[in-house]
This record gives C-alpha cells, structure tokens and sequence, in this order.
C-alpha cells in the first residue's frame, strides 16, 4: 500500500504546474506539467511567477513547510524549495495548491546539481532549516554549510544575498562556524545558538515545522545563523 500510495504521488507530481523535477542528474535539465521539457533558468520570474520579485530558495526543503510558511508571510517575495524526494515535494506542492499560494513552487532535483537551473544573481536568499546534519566527518562534504555547497550558492546568489541555518544540531551548528570561519569570502551578520532564550530577532523564525516542536519537546535549543557569501 505504501508504494502503491508513493508511485501515486509521483504521478501527481506531473500534473502540477508548481512543480519542476530532473530525472537524470548526469544530464540535467527540467520537465514540468506532463513531463514537458522546460527551460527556466534565469526565467523563474518571466515564465513562471510573472513578476519581478526577489526569489528566495529553501534547500533540503522536505514536505516544504518552511517554504508554504515563508510564501504566506512574505507575499512581495517567490519562494522555491527544493528536495530529491518527490514524496516530500508532493505534500508541499498540494498544501501551496489549497492555499492558493502563487509565489511557491517546488524543485527536485539533486542540490549538488542546482546551479543549472539558476542563472548568476537570480537568488537573493537561501534558507536551510534542519537539515541533516552528517555529522561523520567522511561525509562533512555533504552538510549544506560545508565550503564546496558554498561554492556552489556563488554561482546563483546576488552579492551580498543571505544564507541562513536553522538547526538543533549541535555538531552542525559547531561544523558551520568552522566552516565560515575558514572562508574569508563570508560575512556573518548574525548567529544565536539558543534563538528562544529571548525574543526573537527576525520574524520569519516564528515558524516551527514539525520537526523543530518534536526537537523543542525533547529540550533541545534551537540555533540560527545568517551570513553573505562574497
């Protein structure tokens, strides 16, 4: 029944038309409504949202709570999440659907493989809420704030554009600040290891996907960090 329901799920995929996937990371390209081939990159705002506001990403985006809460809050901004699982996407994609949610759309895909779907400058900001935090150091080039994805975000990110981590990891959050810190290239402009210990900074951190209230259950602290890449 299971598989049965996730096959299902990624049919429906095809018939949405907030959601783009590529199928085969060694040749990347995108498909959208119907499995046809689409060309978006550096057209995100021309040919799909069809305006001119920011474009803000949300990686590792999982069932795109983050995402649908971010769009509600910010509608002046498109907002993108992205994932490789289309079980996860698909959840997100319905829920922005039933919201009527516009300025949100979904994208699967690898992000090792992100930068071919986005032309130099077409992002102005990056969230990354509790993503797995690898904490083997034989898989430290896996973390979303280790140096070679940082690589990665310079070729689509506006100079000066924000990335920002929210984390109960301790080990990712430890890993993060030694990776900023050897990149002379990244400002941080702001970082707080337990964001709930006083009011809140920013107020897209209002949020809590369902993931962070199981972390807050169990008395872990929340972390969050902002910082530009140059």
């Amino acid at each position: 029944m299971a598989r049965r329901n996730k096959l299902r799920k990624f049919s429906d995929l095809s018939t949405f038309k907030n959601v783009f996937q590529c199928f085969d990371p060694t040749a990347p390209s995108l498909v959208g409504m119907d499995n046809q081939k689409v060309e978006l990159k550096g057209k995100w705002k021309t040919d799909h949202f069809k305006n001119n506001n920011p474009i803000v990403l949300e990686l590792a985006c999982g069932r795109g709570e983050y995402t649908l809460a971010l769009g509600a809050m910010y509608p002046d901004k498109n907002f993108i999440g992205v994932d490789v699982k289309g079980a996860r996407i698909w959840q997100g994609a319905v829920h922005s659907r039933e919201q009527n949610l516009e300025n949100v759309a979904f994208l699967r895909t690898r992000i090792e493989k992100i930068d071919f779907f986005f032309m130099p400058d077409e992002v102005e900001e990056i969230w990354i809420t509790f993503p797995d935090p690898f904490e083997r150091a034989s898989k430290a080039n896996r973390r979303l704030t280790y140096h070679n994805f940082h690589d990665y975000y310079r070729k689509f990110l506006k100079p000066g554009g924000i990335v920002q981590l929210k984390t109960d990891s301790d080990s990712l959050w430890e890993n993060t600040l030694e990776s900023l810190a050897e990149d002379k290239r990244i400002t941080i402009l702001y970082q707080n290891d337990n964001i709930y210990d006083s009011p809140l900074d920013f107020p897209e951190l209002e949020f809590k996907t369902y993931y962070e209230k199981s972390h807050l259950e169990k008395g872990r602290l929340i972390k969050y960090i902002r910082y530009t890449i140059h």
